[in-house]
């Protein structure tokens, strides 16, 4: 299935880790979900929280997001046009408990094997 449209057609799957994969799945859109739950950010905000991705990758993710239910892209009519992404509120509390989760066992994994976090944290506030 293309994942420039909306998903229009009922998907299966062998087991329910595999939804989070294919929605949040990637090297950015759990790292992108994990900045939002702080708050709404413009472009430009995500791209210093994650300085590694380039604009069109932030731009195709950020879009399969908004297709998926995941972000909200808010256009304010100003000059210049302001333009805010947000995580759905309907969705904000699930997904905190999951990147809590992962935070949690990245702190465990890391503390084991020795790897370094630079910004280490406990979860989204």
């Amino acid at each position: 299935m293309s994942r420039t449209t909306a998903r229009t057609e009922i998907e299966r799957f062998n087991c329910p880790v595999e939804i989070p994969v294919e929605v949040l799945g990637g090297k950015w859109k759990l790292v992108l979900v994990y900045h939002l739950l702080s708050g709404p950010q413009r472009n430009g905000e995500l791209r210093r929280r994650v300085p590694g991705i380039t604009q069109k990758m932030l731009t195709q993710q950020l879009r399969e997001l908004e297709q998926d239910g995941i972000v909200i892209r808010t256009v304010h009519h100003e000059v210049p046009p302001k333009v805010v992404y947000s995580i759905d509120p309907g969705e904000a509390r699930r997904l905190r408990s999951l990147t809590k989760a992962m935070c949690d066992w990245a702190n465990y994994w890391a503390a084991r094997t020795g790897a370094i976090i630079t910004h280490p944290v406990t979860g989204p506030k």
